[in-house]
């Protein structure tokens, strides 16, 4: 019994445990099954938080009809994308026609590093790269037939959200006339925040994927823009991606100026030097504080949803764990869940300032005192 309010502490039963975790599993089991609809959905959900502020501003500043607005945000949303698409073909059939000759000057630089490093020729002469690199493009080419078949459903998701976005104010007046404003206030600055964060995010990306493609033509790396476009999408995914992005163009200065190994080091310190500039200094005075997620949070989504989706539940996991994190942080029985998602870092500077010295009175019979 706690002494304080003379109440006893509440015990979670065997049953309520065991009704938790099937709940959990349960939830797990339906979001795998049906996730050729949930990640369309999701997909949508975030993109809308995106575009949201330009239809609300086409309706309610400058008039436009709803379903224009909506189709005017939608057109350019497909005109960017169809040019993406283009040019992403183009790199891809450009790297497929010149694989032969890189395959090549693989072969050379493994000879010349073997007989550098005294490597046995038939360690290095077992190993087929056609056989390996097959079923990494027949993997990427089905990934991308997955992405455009579920574009489809995303883009029907994304309509229907944006229509009814102008209009969730009135509707949420009418059904709680009493409690309206409140839960108004708790949506519209879930909205903001999650708007905010993903905008910051985008731009964050962007601006890697553009210092990749600068330093790397720099430096004379070939296919310095279809490895800047994948920093840009790796970036979404925090550390790993980064990581995995930056693998590629290292090997490919690797065997373009074998056997020299200069190039490659730079290559290394560059995206070093840009990976750390943008993650470390940049990118935190950006998101804010509020948004700094703690490294076991990011792993755990990261593990949970690559499991659950892969490569589109990884890129997916961080957004998905800052708009859960913002939203609890607007509920008060759940902040605390919200304080415990982040990394800390914001209390531990806040714990560490000096207090105040206290302000006392002179005595006046004693003025030393």
């Amino acid at each position: 019994m706690n002494p304080a309010t003379g109440t006893r502490p509440q015990r979670v039963s065997a049953t309520s445990l065991s009704l938790g975790i099937l709940a959990v599993i349960a939830v797990g089991f339906v979001l795998k099954v049906a996730q050729g609809v949930v990640i369309p959905l999701l997909i949508a959900w975030l993109l809308s938080y995106l575009l949201a502020p330009v239809v609300n501003f086409l309706v309610c500043r400058l008039r436009f009809p709803a379903f224009l607005a909506v189709a005017c945000v939608v057109v350019l949303l497909l005109l960017a994308s169809w040019g993406a698409g283009i040019v992403i073909q183009q790199r891809l059939l450009a790297f497929a026609k010149a694989f032969p000759e890189y395959q090549v000057r693989l072969s050379e630089t493994l000879d010349h590093y073997g007989k550098l490093l005294d490597i046995p020729a038939f360690a290095l002469k077992d190993l087929d790269w056609t056989s390996q690199v097959g079923p990494a493009v027949v993997k990427t080419s089905k990934f991308f037939i997955s992405f455009i078949s579920n574009a489809v459903l995303v883009l029907i998701f994304l309509v229907f959200m944006l229509i009814g976005k102008p209009y969730s104010s009135d509707k949420l007046r009418a059904a709680f006339p009493g409690r309206a404003d409140a839960i108004l206030d708790v949506t519209n600055a879930i909205s903001r925040q999650i708007g905010a964060y993903l905008g910051a995010l985008f731009v964050i990306s962007l601006v890697t994927g553009l210092c990749v493609w600068g330093a790397l033509a720099w430096i004379g790396v070939e296919f310095a823009f279809a490895w800047g476009l994948l920093a840009f999408v790796l970036n979404f995914i925090p550390t790993v991606g980064s990581i995995v992005a930056s693998i590629p163009p290292v090997l490919m200065a690797l065997v373009q100026f074998a056997p020299s190994i200069w190039p490659a080091v730079g290559v290394v310190l560059v995206l070093l030097v840009i990976q750390n500039t943008l993650g470390n200094f940049i990118a935190p005075k950006v998101y804010g504080d509020r948004l700094n997620l703690s490294p076991v949070v990011i792993l755990l989504f990261l593990l949970f949803w690559g499991w659950l989706w892969g490569i589109v539940g990884a890129l997916l996991a961080v957004p998905l764990a800052a708009a859960i994190q913002i939203a609890l942080a607007q509920i008060p029985a759940l902040a605390p869940l919200a304080v415990m998602m982040g990394s800390g870092q914001r209390y531990a500077r806040r714990n560490k300032r000096p207090s105040p010295a206290p302000v006392t009175t002179a005595n006046p019979e004693n003025p030393a005192e």
